[in-house]
């Protein structure tokens, strides 16, 4: 469901606050204040951290062809610079004037590849470097630039000529001091962390003031405390989320301890916080759970972070401030959203999918949730965020949270996502706590309903079952009103599916297993956006039911073998 700034006096309050963030930003960079950003230091780089980003060689050769293909889009300049070229689109411009793509170039790792790297960069600082506004100047484009030029400089300035270094030194020198300048008017969430670290980066790394070091340690500590929950997840509620933000800050402690620096106890506790909450989100093929914004998982880099996991126990079972629980048993991971959604100012890439689950099994995904599209395409990034892309209940075919009606305010504000529940009341249940029962208020204001549901897994992992009902709730309406209530179960594409009876048989590797339901049942298409390779057909499970009965729906997933 879609609401507007008529609708929703919260979006309001956040396009003002938005409105006055830019315009203080624009005092900060305007002509009086320009001059601070203009020349530069040309001294030499003091460390040179580490790079935790694997590259792919044959993108590198695609680049070095005069093929840019960025956010699921290819653009082929030709002989106009790339970045003189009309990008197709916002989400192109951010990954082109970030420069995470020079992790290719690193991953070719040969001279032709340095040669073209160097070109490009040199080709940026010659076209945008003097501009200090436009897309490339965006608070967290300019921070993951400068942090992408300071983790590749190695394979930027070796063998390179004086003019270059020059060159290259003072442009990072200018878009640090812009980084500080703008720094508190940074939006709120990831935007503000990564213009931080990335300070906290070139403290380390460039000439510049003793003190500077400790102010960047300081204010980086800060943030990360304000965004960091104490179970190691991110405010956004996004999983993925805490991978990108260890990706910057491990190579950031990293450096911290080759310069002999003390390091920030505000890196080191979010660092010893997140680690374990990769383990918390990940199922039996290595995969994050797709909730809010997470999509094709880079299981390489993962695998690079976790070497640093020193704790190696057993994910915990309630992620209580992230708003997750995590059910293990033998062989068999549930992972549930039993949260509320994020605050609306961090929740560009939120989802409505509160008390929505993924069930995995060995290393073979099941029951899941549609995922983060690989392209930004309007329409099915806004598909993937209702409610009825989730493994979860509607009412009416509505979302159990609002989305932003305007596309110039999606564009202004990012699409945030207004809570609809407000409430979610959780208790463990089940033989060893195997289980919950949780409740959420997002159907209460426009239909006065509570949806309940109860999931357990058996102690040998062979049996999930749930039961799925609505409540009325208090002096807000009758669950006795006539409205039709959909579960859906959305199923991995690597799932084979058959009748069974009543039931439904599910095939997968050497597995099978069994779905029952006393409700009304049908298999559905369904789409799986979180494929590296785009976006898969594949089936869901959609049992139907009436919101009036009292014992709603039960259904069950039984392993046969």
């Amino acid at each position: 469901m879609s609401t507007g700034l008529v609708d929703h006096p919260l979006l309001a309050v956040l396009t003002l606050r938005e409105a006055w963030r830019r315009v203080r930003r624009r005092l900060h960079t305007g002509p009086i204040h320009r001059w601070r950003f203009a020349g530069g230091t040309s001294g030499k780089l003091i460390a040179l951290p580490p790079n935790l980003r694997h590259g792919d060689p044959m993108i590198a050769e695609a680049i070095y062809a005069g093929r840019f293909h960025f956010a699921g889009q290819l653009l082929e300049p030709g002989r106009t610079s790339i970045f003189q070229s009309t990008p197709p689109s916002a989400a192109y411009s951010v990954e082109l004037h970030g420069f995470d793509w020079l992790s290719h170039h690193a991953a070719a790792s040969d001279a032709l590849a340095a040669q073209n790297a160097r070109a490009l960069v040199d080709d940026w600082i010659r076209l945008k470097g003097k501009s200090i506004g436009g897309p490339a100047f965006e608070p967290a484009v300019a921070a993951r630039r400068l942090i992408a030029w300071i983790t590749h400089a190695d394979l930027l300035l070796t063998g390179a000529e004086p003019g270059f270094y020059r060159r290259f030194m003072k442009s990072l020198s200018a878009q640090a001091r812009y980084l500080r300048a703008i720094a508190q008017e940074a939006p709120e969430g990831m935007p503000r962390l990564v213009v931080r670290t990335a300070l906290a980066f070139a403290s380390l790394c460039l000439p510049t003031a003793s003190g500077r070091v400790k102010i960047a340690a300081q204010s980086l500590s800060d943030e990360l405390d304000r965004q960091i929950f104490p179970d190691g997840g991110h405010i956004s509620r996004d999983p993925s989320t805490i991978i990108r933000i260890l990706a910057d800050l491990i190579p950031l402690r990293l450096t911290y301890l080759g310069q002999g620096q003390a390091l920030p106890k505000g890196l080191y506790s979010a660092i010893d916080r997140m680690l374990p909450a990769i383990r918390f989100f990940r199922h039996g093929d290595g995969t994050l759970a797709l909730f809010n914004g997470a999509g094709v998982s880079d299981l390489h880099l993962m695998t690079v972070l976790l070497r640093y996991d020193e704790t190696l126990g057993e994910p915990i079972s309630h992620a209580r401030q992230s708003g997750y629980h995590r059910i293990t048993a033998d062989r068999t991971t549930v992972i549930a959203d039993t949260g509320c959604p994020a605050h609306t100012s961090v929740s560009s890439n939120a989802h409505a999918g509160t008390l929505a689950f993924e069930l995995s099994s060995e290393a073979s995904r099941i029951v899941v949730n549609c995922g983060r599209p690989t392209t930004e395409d309007s329409d099915w990034r806004r598909l993937s965020r209702s409610t009825a892309a989730h493994s979860t209940v509607t009412v009416a075919d509505r979302s159990s949270s609002h989305f932003a009606r305007s596309a110039s305010l999606d564009r202004f504000l990012g699409t945030p996502l207004v809570p609809g529940p407000t409430a979610v009341t959780l208790a463990e249940t089940g033989d060893a706590g195997l289980g919950f029962d949780a409740t959420h208020n997002g159907y209460e204001r426009g239909f006065g309903l509570l949806h309940r549901r109860r999931l357990v897994v058996s102690a040998d992992g062979n049996q999930v079952e749930g039961t799925d009902r609505f409540e009325a709730a208090g002096g807000h309406g009758s669950a006795g009103t006539a409205l039709s209530a959909t579960a859906r179960f959305h199923l991995h594409p690597g799932v084979n599916v058959e009748t069974a009876g009543d039931g439904v048989r599910l095939s997968v590797r050497d597995q099978r297993w069994l779905f029952e339901t006393d409700g009304e049942l049908a298999i559905e298409d369904s789409i799986f956006f979180a494929d590296a390779g785009g976006a898969r057909r594949t089936l869901q499970l959609v049992v139907s039911f009436d919101t009036r009965d009292s014992d709603g729906i039960a259904w069950r997933f039984l392993r046969e073998r």
